[in-house]
């Protein structure tokens, strides 16, 4: 499986192209903010023909680019149906601070090529099955993307030698990080909803996935177990 990473300059939001390999269809993962011309590089260097999008929630750091990408490439975009307002109209889920950045107005156009992702489920695309679930608690839409069968490794920019190789592989957006969780105080967050998202999706996983997330560099699952403050203090946030 090949595995490649282009980090967005605004908010360092990580887009991911996943395919099973040089010269294959492949999906593209939460296209943000300002990531076109690498993710053009990208494919263009590894022969990849875009199948879908993919997008672990609907916040604008991680689907800006889902309009331009589907329709350069006649592409759908797969998003969990509780997270389809934020993609239709983004502008109403962020804050006024943030709207200032963009001079008042955000730059945005909708994509018109939407379908929903399953709560819990399997979606098979680009010769590829992968496992959704449903995790709310960063908004109440966010999903995990659950790959099997990576022994033969991964290629992607924040995925550290030594985690190469387990036999899953989790996108998990802006649900697990690194030494952290995603905030569950912005519009459609849930405290609770993220204690059970990470008690009955992220706690049960093998030890050996490795976490591709939202930000930041890659970890996995038997890492954030031991080390993780939110995973050791469940109950005490």
């Amino acid at each position: 499986m090949l595995v490649r990473a282009v980090v967005a300059a605004a908010f360092e939001s990580n887009c991911y192209v996943v395919a099973a390999g040089r010269g294959q269809p492949c999906l593209i993962v939460d296209p943000g903010i300002g990531v076109l011309p690498a993710l053009e590089e990208v494919l263009e260097a590894d022969n990849l023909s875009p199948a879908a999008v993919l997008l672990t929630h609907g916040h604008i750091d991680h689907c800006f680019s889902v309009a331009p990408v589907g329709d350069r490439h006649g592409v759908t975009a797969y998003v969990h149906p509780d997270d389809r307002e934020m993609v239709a109209d983004p502008e109403k889920w962020i804050s006024g601070w943030l709207l200032g950045l963009f001079g008042g107005r955000l730059p945005y156009t909708a994509p018109d090529d939407v379908a929903p992702l399953p709560d819990d489920g399997t979606i098979t695309v680009a010769g590829l099955e992968i496992r959704v679930d449903h995790a709310p608690g960063h908004t109440g839409g966010s999903v995990l993307f659950r790959l099997t069968g990576i022994a033969s490794g991964l290629d992607a920019p924040p995925v550290p030698e030594r985690l190469r190789g387990g036999d899953e592989l989790c996108l998990s957006g802006d649900v697990l990080f690194a030494g952290s969780i995603g905030r569950t105080d912005l519009p459609g967050g849930s405290t609770a909803a993220m204690r059970r998202t990470l008690r009955d999706k992220i706690l049960p996983m093998d030890d050996a996935t490795v976490v591709l997330p939202g930000h930041g560099p890659a970890t996995t699952i038997g890492r954030e177990r031991q080390t993780n403050p939110y995973l050791l203090n469940i109950d005490a946030w």
